[in-house]
């Protein structure tokens, strides 16, 4: 089965799956490679607080097995099929930017908000994008939810996903999920498959 995931995905996966033995073999990685809020003392990490590359490097961590195996979980389930109707480079692009602005928004979100410091770590900012680019080119392929057990299209999901997504991270009912980073995520990948298409905010093409 897994030789059929497509190369950008498979690769991806077994990224993160390496950077968790890493994350869980060498102390300190934490430090370096997850995306901490901008101004964090580097005397509260331990090495050098906020870093430009965080904001790609944190979304090949993970807080735990069960982060992981969720995630890539999603990442087979969706991002193999919008890889094989976008195309490897596409794909590609498409993940990184959603990584990055979901970081952009954590990072906002993390400034306005203040409070104690703490680092951000999943892919789940680009499995977010990915979500959204599947609705939005599959908006009737049905998803099966697990809690509870309702299909749904896939574009009701997605929309259904980012309402409770927004409802969490606006009352802070869930602490340590990084709400807004998953609407960024989507805010992403929105605006990429706006500027392929030729429709605002991008320019005709």
């Amino acid at each position: 089965m897994f030789p059929a995931i497509p190369p950008v995905t498979r690769a991806l996966i077994i990224a993160c799956f390496v950077m968790f033995a890493v994350e869980y073999g060498i102390s300190g990685v934490i430090a370096y490679l997850a995306l901490w809020p901008i101004g964090t003392p580097a005397s509260y990490t331990g090495a050098w607080g906020f870093q430009p590359w965080q904001v790609v490097t944190y979304s090949f961590l993970h807080g735990g097995l069960t982060h992981l195996l969720f995630n890539m979980f999603a990442l087979y389930m969706f991002g193999g099929e919008i890889e094989r109707v976008i195309g490897p480079r596409r794909y590609v692009n498409l993940y990184f930017v959603s990584v990055i602005t979901a970081a952009v928004t954590q990072l906002i979100f993390a400034a306005v908000a203040g409070g104690e410091p703490y680092p951000t770590v999943g892919a789940s900012g680009g499995i977010f994008g990915v979500l959204l680019a599947y609705a939005m080119y599959f908006p009737r392929r049905t998803i099966l939810l697990l809690i509870p057990p309702i299909p749904l299209p896939a574009w009701i999901f997605v929309v259904l996903y980012g309402t409770l997504e927004l409802y969490l991270g606006v009352t802070g009912s869930q602490q340590g999920v990084a709400h807004f980073a998953h609407l960024g995520g989507m805010l992403g990948a929105w605006l990429m498959l706006r500027y392929w298409r030729g429709r605002p905010p991008s320019h005709p093409r």
